[in-house]
């Protein structure tokens, strides 16, 4: 009880960046029920800020989330149900998102991380999915979604062994976009959500739509292209060499 008492996710919002914290210190930061439940209203509330350029989920302290907290689950829920409604939330979010994870990003965890649109990990983290450990079918969306940022082979290997990858081994399968010495993970993670503050938010949008291959939206985007400053704004800026100033917003 007092393990789940001390299980919350945690938020700032500050220079157009918002933070998400999985933290559950007891169990290495494992999702209880309530966190699950309480995901997509959080990001449901930050996707609707206009303050909000960008969102980066991690973990409080040494490690990212080691999967959920089984043992916080009432004997009516369906713990697949909660993590993939967290997991589809996450992945709908209309703005960048970006998972900075370190040490252990397993189960569910590899959920979110693989539900965001970019993955940096420092040194020495570890990352599985681990259903074959229990004799879970893993959710047809989540393996679908696995495979695509993977491919079939890398997904297969994941989902048939349970085992555990190092974070070099995640790189090179795709799962992480960059990886960053030990003790440079925030420095890197600042830098780079900067710079995607900074970009338009209309060239954003679209191209996330386009890449995660929903469909019929390609007059909505042309339409939206052509009544925004955005593109005479960039090219002003260009050949003024300046800073520009996108005011597109969601």
């Amino acid at each position: 009880m007092e393990a789940a008492l001390d299980a919350t996710l945690l938020h700032t919002v500050a220079d157009g960046v918002a933070t998400v914290v999985v933290s559950h210190p007891a169990k290495r930061n494992a999702m209880t029920a309530a966190m699950w439940r309480a995901l997509p209203g959080l990001l449901d509330t930050l996707a609707r800020d206009p303050a909000v350029r960008v969102l980066v989920l991690t973990g409080a302290g040494p490690t990212f989330c080691a999967g959920a907290d089984i043992s916080s689950l009432t004997g009516d829920e369906d713990p697949r149900a909660l993590a993939v409604a967290a997991e589809e939330a996450l992945a709908a979010f209309p703005k960048p998102t970006l998972a900075a994870i370190r040490g252990f990003c397993v189960g569910g965890g590899s959920q979110l991380a693989a539900a965001c649109d970019l993955r940096f990990a420092e040194e020495g983290a570890s990352f599985g999915v681990t259903p074959a450990k229990l004799g879970i079918v893993y959710p047809a969306s989540s393996t679908r979604r696995l495979a695509s940022l993977v491919g079939p082979a890398w997904a297969k290997y994941l989902l048939f062994s349970a085992e555990l990858i190092g974070a070099e081994q995640a790189l090179r399968a795709g799962f992480l976009n960059e990886l960053l010495p030990t003790g440079g993970l925030d420095e890197r993670v600042a830098e780079f959500t900067r710079v995607l503050a900074a970009r338009s938010q209309l060239t954003q949008a679209a191209a996330k739509e386009f890449t995660d291959g929903r469909t019929g939206r390609d007059g909505y985007w042309e339409g939206q292209a052509a009544g925004s400053a955005d593109t005479a704004e960039g090219v002003a800026a260009f050949l003024e060499r300046r800073t520009p100033h996108f005011t597109w917003t969601p």
